[in-house]
């Protein structure tokens, strides 16, 4: 076979997989697979029609190619519009929904089949898409263009395994009248409607919640200079939760091996005699080779968790081994099979051999707190954490799904604590975008946060909620109070340091605000852009605008999609004088929300103090923006 060549040819790869199938087939395999049967019929009549061919079918997978870009986007689009509507009427855990994910590339033909990069990349996309969605790269972003009515979201650079560069990849939005025209600075948006307009505050608590949504891209790594070196910190030893591997060989049950990775992060984090990393950076290694000296050295810690997760029916497996970074040596290592109701149980477990293999002392509530370990019944935790994969794709339809999740989680298990409180969550997010009436969500959403409270009123979640809650009726010093009792509950919660800053800001103390933010930056120091804009924020109130001009520059090049990005930046340019560059702020502003007035913005602000009110409108009115 030496020296035998192939046909290659350029090609638009359309691969399409379903969101959960093994979860589907295990609640009913008949129907499932009677539902699937007529799917992919619908499938190879859409492709056929828009000019494509079925290369094959795997299982619950599809892959196709066309000749143009704008024919597989097309026919991907018509696919998921009609699989909406058929799902309208079907619960949500029943629902057969479809990732998709197109390329354009080169691919090598054989026989009736394609290979190559093109075909590996089109997959990596069908994993970034969400349930119902589409993603494609840049190259099909690039070839469509406005040629169909539909916008899109960039997600930043994506890692494709055993491809060296990262791929350009977009979030398509299939609703035509929410997409913006595409601009050479940014891609075309969804626009902001005047109803869920957010300023400062509201966007950054929003940011905070919602996780790893598209608008959290992480930073690079740090720069040597700024690295902190692995180590101690604070006198205490540090480390990484990496994220667990999924052994099932089926990708829709990443949901529970993340979700096992984040409760342990979290049971760690509230252990103060340790230095944990948030997860938003630890995240950032799923699914990539790495190096432990490597990772180490990236996030300055001296110890790295890893390991791996098995669900085989009503058993979890669960591999782990704690590594010293300096010797690349295991410390610790154990394998655990457990019932899952005993899932929690099993957490603390490895929490206190984490804690007695480096000789950490714990105070006594903290031992309490691991002796007196929760049962939780195993169907409400896999509501759970279905309820968390879906909160964290963040949009309005994922947040209810989410809290639809969580509220089932609660009702199987009315002692599990972190249900109630994610059920919060989600009820602030829907008061901060103005989804349902705030004074009314808020008011549910603080039902449910004091249940959780009477419940286990050590969980810092629920403060951080509070927290939240309480920005949004413009009670900073309560909101301060509740950010600062998440974070005594949880010093490892960098998010919740982010939250303390955001209410401090708004409350005319920026400069403990930077100091919040040192330590936020410090835990999650692969943190994304936002951490820069609160940063930017607080130099901003302190009058400090060549060094505030430079953060928020930064942040428009990190996601040129945000508002606020431009808005702070509008106004910070024009308090330097430099009032070309303020004009050229403010215009791509009016790109984003072009119905922005500084009236309806001044209405809305959270800033406590008048000076900060005259400082930021000040600056937009310079910048000319409309009153």
């Amino acid at each position: 076979m030496n020296g035998e060549s192939f046909e290659r040819k350029l090609a638009a790869i359309f691969y399409a997989d379903v969101a959960g199938y093994s979860r589907l087939t295990g609640q009913n395999e008949d129907d499932t697979h009677r539902a699937l049967r007529t799917h992919l019929d619908t499938f190879t009549g859409a492709i056929e029609a828009h000019g494509g061919k079925v290369v094959h079918f795997a299982g619950d997978a599809v892959l196709a190619d066309f000749v143009t870009a704008s024919n597989a986007l097309a026919c991907a689009a018509e696919l998921q519009r009609d699989l909406a509507a058929r799902n309208v009427e079907v619960p949500v855990e029943r629902r057969v929904q479809f990732r998709i994910g197109i390329n354009l590339g080169e691919v090598i033909v054989d026989r009736d089949d394609i290979y190559g990069d093109g075909v590996n990349v089109a997959a990596r996309l069908e994993s970034l898409a969400e349930p119902g969605g589409i993603c494609v790269s840049e190259s099909v972003y690039a070839a469509v263009g406005n040629k169909l009515a539909l916008g899109y979201q960039f997600m930043g650079e994506q890692p494709v395994k055993n491809i060296d560069k990262p791929v350009r990849a977009y979030r398509v939005l299939l609703d035509p009248t929410s997409a913006a025209a595409a601009r050479p600075k940014a891609p075309a948006v969804r626009r902001v409607g005047r109803s869920s307009w957010l300023l400062g505050a509201a966007v950054f608590t929003l940011l905070l919640l919602a996780g790893l949504g598209w608008l959290m891209r992480a930073q690079p790594p740090a720069t040597p200079q700024d690295r902190a070196a692995p180590g101690r910190v604070d006198g205490r030893p540090s480390i990484a939760v990496l994220p667990f591997d999924n052994l099932s060989g089926d990708p829709s049950e990443d949901y529970f091996s993340d979700g096992i990775t984040d409760d342990l992060i979290n049971d760690l984090a509230q252990v103060s005699g340790l230095f944990v990393i948030a997860r938003n950076s630890v995240f950032t290694y799923k699914g990539l080779p790495v190096k432990v000296q490597q990772v180490g050295s990236e996030l300055g810690v001296s110890h790295i968790l890893e390991g791996s997760v098995l669900r085989v029916g009503n058993r979890v497996r669960i591999n782990t081994q704690l590594i010293d970074v300096g010797s690349e040596h295991p410390l610790w290592a154990e394998r655990y099979d457990r019932e899952l109701d005993d899932v929690l149980a099993l957490q603390d477990e490895v929490t206190q051999s984490i804690v007695s293999a480096l000789e950490v002392t714990l105070t006594p509530k903290e031992e309490k707190r691991l002796r007196e370990s929760q049962r939780v019944n195993p169907v409400a935790y896999d509501y759970f954490l279905r309820g968390l994969e879906r909160f964290r794709r963040f949009s309005q339809e994922t947040n209810a799904e989410a809290r639809e999740l969580f509220t089932q989680a609660a009702a199987q298990d009315p002692q599990f604590a972190r249900a109630f409180a994610d059920v919060a969550l989600t009820y602030s997010i829907d008061a901060l975008l103005g989804w349902a009436d705030p004074n009314e969500i808020a008011e549910i959403a603080l039902t449910w946060a004091k249940q959780a409270l009477e419940l286990d009123e050590a969980n810092p979640h629920v403060h951080f909620a509070l927290s939240n809650l309480y920005m949004t009726q413009r009670r900073s010093d309560d909101a301060i109070a509740a950010a600062r009792r998440a974070v005594a509950l949880d010093p490892n919660y960098a998010d919740g340091y982010g939250q303390l800053a955001v209410a401090l800001n708004h409350a005319g103390r920026p400069q403990e605000a930077l100091t919040a933010m040192a330590t936020a930056m410090r835990l999650n120091p692969r943190y994304a852009f936002y951490y820069t804009w609160i940063n930017g924020q607080s130099k901003f109130l302190l009058g400090r605008f060549a060094e505030a001009a430079e953060d928020f520059r930064t942040v428009v090049q990190r996601n040129a999609l945000f508002p606020d990005g431009h808005l702070m930046l509008a106004a910070t340019l024009a308090q330097l004088g430099e009032t070309e560059d303020a004009e050229w702020a403010a215009s791509e502003l009016l790109v984003l929300h072009p119905d922005f007035s500084i009236a309806r913005a001044r209405a809305k602000t959270l800033y406590k103090r008048p000076q900060d009110q005259d400082l930021y409108f000040g600056g937009l009115e310079l910048a000319g923006l409309p009153q």
